[in-house]
């Protein structure tokens, strides 16, 4: 982790406060920086329709950019669990080539039952967990969370 992994995540977080709230779904922004530090896009829970996911709306708008020294910083684990879409967080992130995720905080399991840090590092991306930035994330989360919760 670096000074600069802290300052991209709490950007990311800052974002997610955009997301509007509802019962279905978290609250997450999503930024993917290049190699040099250069933010290429972001995105945030519901940006675009009422099941875009952060991370989505994020590598949507960089379909056929070359990401493969990229990291995207997210607020929350990305999924692994969908039902919205055929394709989850993790798998865009896979197919996109992006050899680095970092998060704030593991996907609680209220509404699905996540292993993105699992399947990414079994892809061979490198995972950062920044978990003394969580209790944001929760914040942002808390018409869904209870005080604490996380896993």
């Amino acid at each position: 982790m670096t000074q600069d992994d802290r300052r991209w995540l709490t950007a990311a977080i800052e974002l997610s406060h955009h997301s509007p709230p509802v019962s279905f779904a978290y609250a997450v922004g999503a930024i993917v920086v290049d190699a040099d530090g250069v933010r290429l896009a972001d995105g945030f829970s519901r940006e675009t329709d009422t099941h875009v996911h952060a991370e989505e709306s994020a590598l949507a708008k960089l379909a056929g950019v070359d990401l493969t020294g990229a990291t995207i910083y997210s607020s929350l684990e990305p999924c692994s669990v969908r039902r919205s879409r055929p394709r989850t967080c993790t798998q865009l992130i896979i197919a996109a080539g992006l050899r680095r995720v970092a998060f704030a905080l593991r996907e609680p399991p209220l509404l699905a039952d996540c292993h993105a840090v699992e399947l990414l590092e079994e892809a061979g991306v490198e995972v950062v967990e920044i978990p003394d930035l969580a209790d944001e994330v929760r914040t942002v989360n808390a018409h869904l969370l209870l005080p604490g919760q996380a896993r």
